[in-house]
């Protein structure tokens, strides 16, 4: 009995290690200062700033750009560490990601059917996507712009982005996991031609779906401007068409969207399933200078509800951060149990 006291003990104390280390990993990331990440990646980047500048005071290149206009972009990488470093470089056309954010950093997988030229494919690395860059020194890097020849009013958005590619893990402390962070830089490249018109934004449909196993019913808000569209608010109200029950309302604040984009809004359900029938959605989206409102009708079918809700985390009811830790502990009991049962029959072999 003893003994099975000290086993648990010992797995109490090695699952607060695990969750204490976590979230410490998580505090770490959310919380580091600019500086200090320029101290732990081992680099710093900072853009040359051309005489097209739109605003001078802009880190970023901000330009006004002409049809068929050719321009050199440079940017200056500096290692601050003391051993050569190798930094990896890409181009990114921006698009509006499922947090209602406009996103440089992950390439996206397909573009609203309104984005008539891509910042990849008016913007090209100079050399090789991957730079050596000189201890305590600088490298700088180019691409090449080419404007398209026809006449184009608004704004092309993207950016150019930098990541380490031969970091090293950053902890090591022993008896403890190490991780291997990653931080990026990213430049934002935002080019203006002719006259920027107004945003138009259309509620295009309305499906049931899933986001990181979570189900939802998720409204497609597309902007077929081009043109940045800041600081939106959206209240939603979902209607049962067979019932007139409101079934779900939501607000979001703060959303922004790429200019030739598409909002892919998920509303979470949590743990009400979704239930098959007709609806009826009114969306509210507004900011200071405009204000759009949306009405659809759209339909739920048996066989997307029965997907969704089956393959939905939100049915156990347990975070997946605590079904991670439980599988974890579960494999250590196991390992512990498996050495208990070798050292008993070695130790009973030895007794006979």
């Amino acid at each position: 009995m003893r003994k099975i006291k000290k086993l648990w003990f010992g797995l109490g104390l090695v699952g607060m290690v695990l969750l204490s280390f976590n979230w410490g990993q998580v505090a770490l990331a959310a919380n580091t200062s600019k500086s200090s990440q320029s101290n732990q990646i081992g680099f710093s980047v900072s853009a040359k700033i051309p005489d097209n500048q739109l605003n001078k005071k802009n880190s970023f290149f901000d330009l006004k750009m002409n049809k068929g206009q050719d321009e050199t972009l440079q940017t200056t990488i500096y290692n601050v560490t003391n051993q050569d470093i190798k930094v990896q470089t890409a181009i990114h056309t921006a698009y509006t990601n499922g947090n209602g954010a406009i996103e440089y950093v992950t390439p996206a997988k397909s573009f609203d059917q309104s984005l008539t030229y891509k910042m990849t494919d008016l913007t090209k690395l100079q050399g090789s996507k991957t730079v050596t860059v000189p201890a305590n020194g600088s490298t700088v890097v180019s691409a090449q712009v080419q404007m398209p020849n026809k006449d184009f009013n608004g704004v092309i958005l993207g950016g150019w982005y930098f990541k380490r590619v031969d970091q090293k893990v950053t902890s090591n402390v022993k008896g403890s996991m190490n991780v291997k962070n990653q931080y990026s830089y990213v430049i934002g490249l935002k080019y203006t031609m002719g006259t920027v018109p107004d945003p138009a934004l259309k509620l295009s449909k309305v499906t049931a779906g899933m986001t990181n196993y979570h189900r939802g019913i998720f409204p497609y808000i597309r902007n077929t401007s081009a043109v940045i569209v800041p600081n939106l608010t959206m209240n939603t109200t979902i209607t049962s068409k067979n019932t007139g029950k409101v079934v779900k309302t939501a607000k979001k604040s703060n959303v922004q969207l790429a200019p030739n984009s598409v909002y892919r809004y998920p509303m979470l359900l949590g743990k009400t399933k979704l239930q098959a029938g007709k609806y009826h959605i009114k969306m509210v989206v507004k900011n200071t200078e405009h204000r759009w409102v949306f009405e659809k009708d759209f339909t739920i079918t048996a066989k997307a509800a029965k997907t969704y809700n089956d393959k939905s985390v939100d049915n156990s009811g347990i975070n997946v951060i605590w079904f991670v830790v439980f599988g974890a502990l579960g494999m250590l009991i196991i390992v512990l149990l498996g050495l208990w049962l070798f050292f008993f029959i070695k130790k009973r072999r030895q007794n006979k």
